[in-house]
């Protein structure tokens, strides 16, 4: 079977494109699909922090069907999908025609859902539905009232990025006004816009050092960019507003004071979408089955062969990759 496999050459990290044997286990997948996410950016790119052990195979994400189970729960023929979980991090990913995994976190898809849209949604897209499942439970339960995290400008750092584009289109899609932050916004703020934002900002505006608090521009946000733009979303909060921090594209560092939380008393919920329990797995792809434009989907995302994902390293990592990139890994 064709897999990429990372591995360590005279003292670099390369990834190639290789013929390993199949695999054994308790589940085997064939992958229809994977995609390419900032963490595959990190791996393939040699980056540490990531893969735990090389060789390996990237990909923190696959859709595809179901060849053999030695678990009750799946039958050959299921289309399934995974998602984080050690994938491409400690056991081989899903960059690979043929993937052995654990049916502890996979997922029989929803009727509704194509592998295609699976892997389009990938970790990217269920980190996003979890961020927004936070937020709609913080304002639900909020003492400030209903309202208090989404009843007003919602924030989306890093928005050009696979986690921020569909946050967008799944907030903008429940009636929420949508602020979309960038760096690149004289670039791509006709993109941001047709997802659902309703203004775009500048990053900069927000990651630039500032104090510790700032007028009160947001009642939520969803962040996956972390750093001096998470601690500026959190001076920007209302009173009983809530921050979801999910990502550390700009550093994992959090420059902040503790004013925003004991001044305004804003939350900070952070995002697991790796060790996500089941039952939230569940919860949050049945939402995604029901509330993501397919249309939307489609017109974020990229579909590329396997040979072609490790060119995206670099370019994921700096930024230059918009929306979603699927990976065809039959192609």
């Amino acid at each position: 079977m064709r897999a990429l496999v990372v591995e360590r050459q005279d003292e670099r990290i390369v990834t190639i494109l290789d013929d390993r044997p199949e695999p054994s286990g308790e589940v085997l997948v064939d992958v229809e699909y994977s995609g390419v996410n900032y963490k595959d950016g990190l791996a393939m790119a040699g980056r540490p922090g990531v893969i735990r052990a090389h060789p390996l195979v990237p990909g923190i994400d696959l859709a595809g069907t179901v060849r053999t189970s030695e678990h009750s729960g799946f039958t050959p023929g299921d289309r399934v999908v995974l998602t984080g979980s050690g994938l491409g991090e400690r056991v081989d990913g899903g960059l690979t025609e043929v993937a052995a995994v654990h049916a502890e976190h996979l997922l029989r898809l929803p009727e509704t859902i194509s592998t295609w849209e699976a892997a389009a949604i990938g970790t990217a897209g269920f980190t996003a539905m979890l961020g927004v499942l936070a937020l709609e439970r913080l304002d639900a339960t909020s003492p400030y009232g209903p309202g208090s995290v989404l009843g007003g400008d919602v924030l989306v750092t890093g928005a050009a990025g696979g986690v921020g584009s569909i946050a967008i289109a799944l907030l903008s899609a429940s009636g929420r006004r949508v602020i979309a932050s960038t760096g690149r916004e004289d670039a791509l703020a006709g993109y941001l816009r047709d997802l659902g934002a309703a203004e775009v900002v500048d990053r900069a505006a927000l990651s630039e050092p500032g104090k510790p608090l700032r007028s009160e521009r947001f009642t939520g946000a969803i962040d996956s960019v972390g750093s001096t733009t998470l601690a500026g979303a959190l001076a920007s909060i209302r009173a009983g507003g809530a921050v979801a921090a999910c990502g550390l594209a700009q550093g994992p560092d959090l420059p902040a004071t503790v004013l925003p939380f004991i001044l305004r008393a804003v939350t900070l919920a952070g995002i697991d979408s790796v060790q996500a329990p089941i039952g939230l797995r569940h919860e949050a792809w049945e939402r995604l089955s029901v509330d993501l434009d397919r249309s939307l989907l489609r017109s974020l995302s990229t579909t590329i062969p396997l040979a072609e994902a490790p060119d995206l390293a670099e370019r994921i990592l700096a930024g230059d990759v918009r929306g979603r990139t699927v990976v065809d890994v039959r192609a």
